[in-house]
């Protein structure tokens, strides 16, 4: 059985990385069975402590902000019995500007090494650009989860394509609770449901989706607009809740107190799934083109919601063949006719709800489970040399 070392955050801390670690940790023990072998090493901020870490000996906590820490736990993974280490890379979780210190233990590290990059540019530049080159040449496997990145990955740093593997972001199936149940308890009864969810910040664009809203309600008088969760922490340490306020300030002048309803609080991953299950529509206005993953995203996918978005790098990628459902971002006449177009035909909601299980499909945990464990084996082959590359790129 294949020992695996995970680099990453992990609950109970709260942010995306962490959740998505644990969830593919799981999902790989489905697969796999649990193994007493692997290792969570455990990435934290010493502002934090490591208390929810130090007294379990699968995991393995290394303090973000202490440089020398990274090559001391590179030597420890060496003596252990770890067969390959799992990388989950974002820039921000390491210490150091863009994250450099997790070159220290990549440098330190002897054993096979994949990485799953979270954020992938088109035309990376400093400081960004040499920290990822270094990885991406160090790593033995490259896994993305947006075909679109093999090839930005491929012109800019010349990796061999067969070098990288696509496997899509992980996501949980719809809730067992039956929907109309959900609906009342979530009081969404006799309403037509739009949701966004996710940590609040400017660059969700949920400004524009308010700004089509007073249409939408004339063609669909029962239209309601969820935004679900928390102000995103560091936002909140830079500017306290002053876009929060002023997303409050634009409902109030467009008179939509009725149509719109704010959820300010921490949504457990059971919570996300009754209120996915529940919606009619999932929207994500994000203005950014370049993001190349959305968790969100690929949750509202995988549990079978119909989608209205704008068309950035995973929506394109996710969403091939349902182009009508990408709009332009901030053209508020162009979203308020779909917008009301869609939760005014229960019949094309429920065409795109059958097109979205089917996407979805391929991207449930127990699916990412067996191709990151098929990748695992082709790694293991190649290093004994029963097989040339790693790289089979999955569809």
């Amino acid at each position: 059985m294949i020992q695996i070392a995970y680099v990453s955050t992990y609950p109970p801390r709260r942010c995306g990385l962490a959740t998505f670690t644990e969830h593919l940790r799981q999902s790989i023990d489905g697969v796999r069975g649990p193994s007493d072998g692997d290792r969570i090493i455990v990435l934290y901020n010493e502002s934090d402590g490591d208390d929810a870490y130090r007294h379990h000996p699968m995991y393995w906590p290394l303090p973000a902000q202490n440089r020398a820490a990274y090559a001391e736990m590179a030597k420890r993974v060496n003596e252990s019995d770890s067969d390959v280490v799992l990388l989950q890379h974002e820039f921000g979780i390491f210490g150091g500007e863009a994250g450099e210190y997790i070159l220290d233990f990549i440098a330190a590290l002897h054993k096979p090494l994949v990485t799953t990059f979270h954020t992938v540019f088109a035309e990376p530049e400093p400081p960004y650009r040499p920290i990822q080159e270094k990885i991406a040449t160090a790593s033995d496997a490259i896994i993305v989860m947006n075909r679109q990145a093999i090839p930005y990955l491929v012109k800019a740093f010349g990796l061999p394509k067969e070098k990288i593997v696509y496997i899509p972001h992980g996501a949980p199936g719809p809730s067992s609770e039956d929907r109309d149940s959900l609906r009342r308890r979530l009081g969404f009864s006799g309403r037509k449901v739009m949701l966004t969810f996710g940590l609040l910040s400017r660059g969700k664009g949920i400004e524009s989706v308010l700004a089509a809203l007073p249409g939408v309600v004339r063609k669909v008088p029962e239209a309601l607009y969820v935004i679900a969760g928390q102000t995103h922490p560091e936002v909140k340490k830079r500017e306290g809740e002053a876009y929060r306020e002023e997303l409050k300030s634009l409902i109030h002048r467009l008179g939509l107190e009725r149509h719109v309803r704010m959820e300010d609080r921490y949504f457990s991953e059971a919570e996300l799934i009754d209120y996915l299950t529940a919606c009619d529509l999932y929207v994500t206005p994000y203005p950014g083109m370049q993001q190349i993953t959305s968790g969100t995203l690929a949750y509202a996918v995988g549990v079978g919601r119909p989608v209205v978005s704008t068309p950035y790098e995973h929506a394109r990628d996710l969403l091939q063949g349902c182009e009508e459902l990408l709009l332009p971002y901030g053209d508020t006449t162009v979203w308020e006719e779909r917008l009301g177009q869609l939760l005014a035909d229960e019949a094309a909601l429920k065409r795109w709800e059958e097109k979205m299980r089917q996407i979805g499909a391929n991207t449930h945990w127990p699916r990412v489970g067996e191709q990151h464990v098929a990748l695992f084996a082709r790694m293991c082959a190649a290093k004994r040399g029963e097989v040339k590359t790693v790289g089979i790129v999955s569809h």
